[in-house]
């Protein structure tokens, strides 16, 4: 019974952990200065624009509509921005720990998934400040869980808001397509294959489209959108449009002091600091206050390992025929939220992109606790192991969550959080 109600507890408790000192840091953090204007263009002309004059941007509409809605509740101040981030973070925490519940049906792993997520530096920063990355995380975990329900309409509609916050989500979408097809080719043959792959072409091809160019919206309403009058035909205008987006994140290799090599990223060895000032009235050598957008140490290194065992398990089951679906999803969530970072190494990225594909990584962890209880090691053993780690876990999250919340601590408390040099 208590770990059935485990996450709605923790839920509770995470939700208080993001709203208390939502305000904090005052002023933008890291590149809300974005999101945040083009969330109050939204509320007031539909559409972003630059002194009334048409905007160039380069990200689409659905994550900044989101932001809007927060700044439309409580105003347009810090607490606004940001909670829409706040609400969606504590959602990801619920929607995950049911995922690993219809996966293994355990109420001891579902709670365990949920502390997890909560317990995590990446996601917690993400769910403070009205950045885009957590609304996309959250779309594309919906849409796989919905795929793995066989629901995939919903599925669809789900990818398609995903593509409507940031473009990343379409690695999702194709691996999505693939694994889709090839099960009907693998089930049906002959004539029965025609109308499955047609419904999967219309889930996976049409329906995600649609919905992506309906998040586009505001832009073909207004006459005020960049591009908007480049063509008669509005179409026409948003295709070249987006060929203008595309140069621009192709083109983007501007050199940034925080840029991470995605090797880098799940050792968490270049985290993002989103925020850093001594505050006024306290020395430089005396006050630190931070930001940081790093995971929670322990847990990536962990998840690291996890990843590995996980892809291992994978590769077997592959070669015996035996498929696993919490491995399968382990396996797409990677593949599609992390692997295509490795073609882009010209690109100026960075390692707080990790919270797209962390509850993959999370679900890694979640399928080698299960082998480690349920194999022939005594049971009081097993469960001490898998304790002990939550239990450092823990540990270690509470140790920096001065980092994730922009609390101002003592310089030397800051400095002894710096382990390694790269953090700084």
């Amino acid at each position: 019974m208590l770990a059935a109600l485990a996450p709605i507890v923790i839920a509770i408790i995470s939700l208080a952990l993001r709203l208390i000192n939502l305000s904090t840091p005052k002023g933008f953090v890291f590149d809300e200065v974005y999101y945040v204007d083009g969330a109050r263009d939204f509320l007031k002309y539909g559409v972003e624009v630059s002194a009334n004059k048409p905007e160039f941007i380069v990200h689409p509409p659905v994550g900044k509509w989101l932001i809007a809605s927060g700044i439309k509740i409580f105003g347009d101040n810090e607490f606004g921005w940001r909670f829409a981030t706040a609400i969606i973070g504590v959602a990801l925490i619920l929607l995950f720990a049911r995922l690993v519940h219809v996966l293994f049906f355990s109420p001891l792993l579902t709670a365990m998934a949920a502390a997890l997520m909560a317990m995590d530096g990446m996601m917690l920063v993400h769910s403070r400040t009205a950045l885009l990355d957590l609304f996309l995380t959250f779309f594309l975990l919906l849409a796989i869980y919905l795929w793995h329900r066989q629901q995939h309409w919903y599925a669809a509609v789900a990818i398609g808001l995903a593509m409507g916050t940031k473009w990343s989500a379409l690695y999702f979408l194709v691996a999505i397509a693939v694994v889709s097809i090839y099960r009907v080719f693998t089930s049906y043959s002959g004539r029965d294959l025609i109308k499955p792959t047609f419904i999967k072409s219309l889930q996976y091809g049409f329906l995600p489209l649609v919905v992506y160019t309906g998040t586009w919206t505001g832009w073909f309403l207004s006459k005020r959108g960049w591009d908007r009058q480049w063509s008669s035909n509005v179409f026409v205008s948003w295709w070249h449009y987006h060929s203008e987006m595309l140069g621009f994140h192709m083109g983007l290799t501007e050199k940034h002091s925080y840029q991470a090599n995605p090797w880098s990223w799940l050792v968490m060895a270049r985290p993002t600091s989103f925020f850093y000032q001594s505050p006024k009235g306290c020395s430089s050598k005396n006050c630190a206050q931070e930001v940081l957008a790093i995971g929670t140490p322990i847990l990536w290194w962990i998840g690291t390992l996890a990843i590995a065992i996980a892809f291992g398990f994978f590769f077997h089951a592959l070669a015996t025929r035996r498929f696993d679906s919490s491995l399968t999803i382990v396996v797409m969530g990677i593949t599609a939220g992390y692997l295509p970072w490795f073609f882009l190494q010209q690109r100026t990225v960075f390692t707080f992109y990790v919270v797209v594909f962390e509850p993959f990584m999370l679900l890694a962890i979640i399928y080698c606790a299960k082998i480690l209880l349920d194999s022939s090691i005594k049971p009081g053993v097993s469960v001490t192991i898998v304790a002990g780690l939550i239990v450092l876990i823990f540990l270690n999250f509470i140790y920096f969550v001065p980092l994730f919340t922009g609390e101002v601590i003592n310089y030397s408390d800051w400095l002894k959080r710096m382990w390694m040099s790269s953090w700084i």
